[in-house]
């Protein structure tokens, strides 16, 4: 067995006294683990950096099995930040987030395509509204996305102000300003585009984090990662 595909790195952890165990985010294969011989030398440190953008060779006898990597570096993103710690808190945010939430060994191209969509728009101002974007996007992949379009209660399409907690659909302000201590703030960016305040990332985060808590990781007896805490105080 054995294919390759571009990748995205997310997590590493140590295998035995040289080896590492890596798991990536794969165009094709999804969420998938191996194993690199040799992957805690100081080469393949360098390659095995969360954020990394890899071409990745996988190996087995049975697919069942965790196999085996041989990578190719193609972008070191991570490195690109080493002096920008809001950037690099937020690169490290996707990768734990990807890792935590996306099942193993499933595709999920769409996902694929945001995480590499986000590690460019780092480069850019407006990445704090890509990366609000970005959990957006990884809740439509996985089946809970977001109704933004029009408002639950009336059906208009204007003037949309609030998601309900209980469906995630949009409100418009008229209809929920009795209920607004129970609603979520829907920042204007998401329905109009554009870049978002920092108010507006707070927002866009806070209804984000709810619903991946609630519909993705609460499944899985798990918790919003820690780097996601450490993003959302750099942004605060």
């Amino acid at each position: 067995m054995e294919w390759d595909d571009d990748a995205i790195v997310l997590a590493v952890r140590r295998h035995g006294e040289t080896g590492a165990v890596a798991s990536l985010l794969t165009r094709s294969h999804g969420r998938h683990a191996g194993l690199v011989h040799g992957g805690q030398a100081k080469a393949n440190r360098a390659v095995l950096q969360p954020g990394n953008a890899v071409r990745a060779k996988w190996t087995a006898r049975l697919p069942e099995q965790l196999g085996n990597y041989r990578l190719e570096m193609l972008q070191a993103h991570g490195a690109a930040f080493l002096d920008d710690p809001a950037r690099l808190a937020a690169l490290g945010s996707a990768c734990a987030l990807a890792e935590a939430a996306l099942p193993e060994r499933q595709p999920h191209p769409v996902c694929h395509a945001a995480l590499a969509a986000l590690l460019y728009a780092l480069e850019a101002e407006s990445w704090p509204s890509v990366y609000v974007h970005f959990e957006l996007a990884l809740l439509r992949d996985l089946g809970f996305g977001l109704d933004l379009t029009a408002c639950a209660a009336t059906g208009r399409t204007d003037d949309l102000a609030w998601v309900s907690p209980k469906t995630g659909r949009a409100v418009s302000r008229e209809a929920g300003e009795p209920y607004r201590d129970r609603l979520f703030r829907l920042p204007a960016f998401l329905v109009e585009g554009g870049e978002g305040t920092g108010a507006d990332i707070r927002a866009g985060l806070e209804l984000s984090g709810f619903f991946l808590q609630r519909h993705v990781l609460d499944p899985r007896h798990t918790v919003l990662p820690a780097a996601r805490g450490r993003l959302v105080g750099r942004l605060g």
